[in-house]
């Protein structure tokens, strides 16, 4: 009798944990690089050692019976060259949500479903960090006090949603999000829509990227509209091969006026060099340059009397992912 109670017990203790199975994934990346920039951070040259959106990340799953699960993420942006907090301690998203046959529920900090399925594409070369990264898109979305619903999987196509509060009756600060993405095989398609209530302010993308054996070509254009600014075109453009461990990386981008402030079109151009000593692993060089128009800066320091300045940066690096 007393052996059979306890063969039971045993097995209700197995069934519960099979039951409520939990997993938390710790993972992060160390992106550093020595820089010869010109007007970036001062009018001028100058060398620095430079972070590119180091992180450190928590994120895990708890499996609660019937398909449904509970899911979190939490991720901790640093400067991996100073050791300091880089903005908000967790500067990345921090959310809780649940998943399941009818989709995803995600609230909290949540980065741009548009930006997401669209520029963040494109930046194949650094993943769209530091220096090098896309200056000219235009991003509305606040990443606090959002939420959001993504749809199943149908044959490639999943939807998202995301409302950001308006909180304190702040009602500029809520921001509606649409994001649709294709995959499949070899073709990845994004859409993103954003709008800002309370202003006129707004924008959308569509982004193409497709595999073609060692070469990857990829692209996005978007339309924005400002209240302050007025709307403005810009198109993205990247390509990259792949030869055995190496890469070989080009960039550029074209924006064009803002329909309300002349002289505020801009070119961005990058070429780049991969070298992966493995799957986490790998060191890097690019150069980067900004052509400001002569009456906006959309990256980069301010010359005297105001000066619209060109920025630039010659980069040698290392990123390691864990």
């Amino acid at each position: 009798m007393q052996r059979t109670f306890m063969v039971a017990a045993i097995s209700a203790l197995a069934a519960t944990a099979s039951f409520a199975q939990s997993s938390v994934t710790v993972y992060g990346r160390l992106n550093t690089s020595a820089e010869y920039q010109e007007n970036i951070a001062v009018d001028g040259k100058q060398k620095v050692l430079q972070n590119n959106a180091s992180r450190l990340g928590f994120k895990g799953t708890e499996d609660l019976g019937g398909g449904l699960k509970a899911d979190f993420f939490l991720e901790h942006r640093f400067n991996a060259d100073t050791g300091t907090v880089t903005g908000a301690f967790y500067g990345g998203d921090a959310w809780v949500g649940l998943s399941g046959g009818f989709g995803s529920i995600r609230m909290g900090r949540l980065t741009s479903a548009a930006y997401f399925a669209t520029a963040d594409w494109i930046g194949m070369h650094n993943h769209d960090t530091g220096t090098s990264e896309d200056k000219l898109y235009t991003y509305l979305s606040q990443n606090a006090n959002t939420i959001s619903y993504t749809t199943p999987n149908f044959g490639g196509v999943t939807v998202e949603a995301t409302v950001s509060a308006a909180e304190s009756g702040a009602t500029t600060n809520k921001v509606g999000n649409l994001a649709v993405n294709y995959d499949k095989g070899a073709l990845h398609l994004g859409f993103g829509y954003e709008q800002q209530a309370g202003t006129e302010d707004k924008q959308f993308a569509a982004r193409a990227l497709y595999e073609l054996g060692a070469f990857t070509f990829g692209g996005y254009y978007q339309k924005s509209d400002t209240e302050s600014l007025g709307d403005r075109d810009l198109f993205r453009l990247a390509a990259m091969y792949a030869m055995g461990a190496s890469e070989f990386h080009v960039n550029v981008g074209f924006a064009d006026n803002w329909s309300k402030l002349s002289g505020s079109k801009a070119n961005q151009y990058t070429v780049a060099y991969n070298y992966n000593l493995s799957k986490r692993t790998k060191v890097y060089a690019f150069y980067s340059t900004v052509d400001n128009g002569s009456t906006l800066s959309y990256f980069g320091a301010t010359g005297a009397g105001g000066t619209v300045l060109d920025p630039s940066s010659f980069a040698v690096g290392l990123r390691h992912n864990f």
